[in-house]
């Protein structure tokens, strides 16, 4: 079993505290201030305590001066007890006293989940790619409820992903990807939405089986096909055998009718094909035509041949 997250955001992993490696540039900037502002009275008045007061004064707003990117929320913990969410934007903490969770990005993230040699209902082995598609819009929860919620949907995913692989035949995940991703979407939400997080959607990207199964459903269908034709072969014969029936009786109870579609067979015969044709005398003699048999072709007319009788 792979599962491959795609990280959408930075600082995903690995969380900060307020002694973390994440420092402010509005910190940065006051730390360098205090220590331009101390030097400059430590000169002017003589007095060296207050470069050591200036380089503490900045030491500190270096690292209680903290900023939240727009889509960022971070949880502030004093001496271990929540005291609440900061963020968007510039805040402010006691450094040692206070520390912080990892930020919580709060826009949409994708992770991309497999599940291999998964059975389906009816015992075929499938390899199948999901993409999940969520977002965190409880940050409190998020932090105070999961360790890691990341890797605890992508584990979730995973898993949903393969039962439900279980619950359907392969004829329906092939031909009905979007209701095997509404499913699974709806059984993640209900498992993450106490997290504070909600899993907006769930797309089915392939479905792979293994080689020797795709060539017997491809004979299969060939088999299919096949038959499909010839029933509708057997269909049109049929058919075909019921207009000569009607049209015997036509001519049986017409012999002028007979004897006209017999005139024009030979005529279509002589006019397509341009070559000769030999029919029988009794056929003349039934068409009344006399002894004689007209022959022509498409350039021109030529003497008529007859054959002997019965032939």
């Amino acid at each position: 079993m792979i599962v491959t997250p795609i990280h959408s955001a930075r600082h995903e992993t690995a969380p900060r505290s307020a002694g973390g490696a994440r420092v402010s540039g509005p910190g940065l900037v006051l730390f360098f201030v205090c220590l331009a502002v101390a030097g400059v009275l430590s000169g002017i008045l003589g007095h060296p305590a207050l470069m050591i007061a200036g380089f503490l004064a900045g030491f500190y707003f270096l690292f209680s001066i903290r900023v939240a990117d727009q889509w960022e929320k971070v949880a502030v913990l004093r001496f271990g007890r929540y005291r609440g969410l900061r963020g968007p934007g510039l805040f402010h903490i006691v450094p040692v006293v206070d520390t912080m969770s990892r930020y919580v990005d709060q826009r949409v993230r994708v992770s991309d989940v497999s599940a291999e040699s998964a059975l389906t209902r009816d015992t075929v082995p499938v390899n199948v790619d999901a993409i999940v598609f969520w977002m965190v819009w409880n940050a409190e929860k998020s932090i105070l409820e999961v360790q890691d919620f990341q890797q605890a949907i992508e584990l979730s995913a995973q898993t949903a992903l393969r039962e439900s692989i279980g619950r359907h035949e392969l004829a329906q995940m092939i031909a009905d990807r979007e209701t095997l991703g509404r499913e699974l979407q709806r059984i993640l939400d209900e498992k993450t939405n106490p997290w504070g997080i909600t899993v907006q959607s769930v797309e089915i990207r392939d479905v792979k089986i293994p080689q020797e199964l795709q060539d017997a459903m491809s004979r299969q269908a060939q088999a299919e096909r096949e038959r499909q034709a010839r029933n509708i072969l057997g269909q049109a014969e049929t058919e075909i055998a019921d207009k000569f029936s009607q049209a015997s009786n036509t001519y049986q109870n017409n012999p002028v009718a007979l004897h006209l579609r017999a005139m024009n067979m030979l005529y279509e015969a002589i006019k397509e094909r341009g070559s000769m044709v030999i029919v029988p005398s009794s056929a003349v003699e039934t068409m009344g035509l006399g002894g004689n048999l007209a022959m022509a072709t498409l350039g021109g007319s030529k003497p008529a041949e007859a054959a002997a009788p019965g032939a």
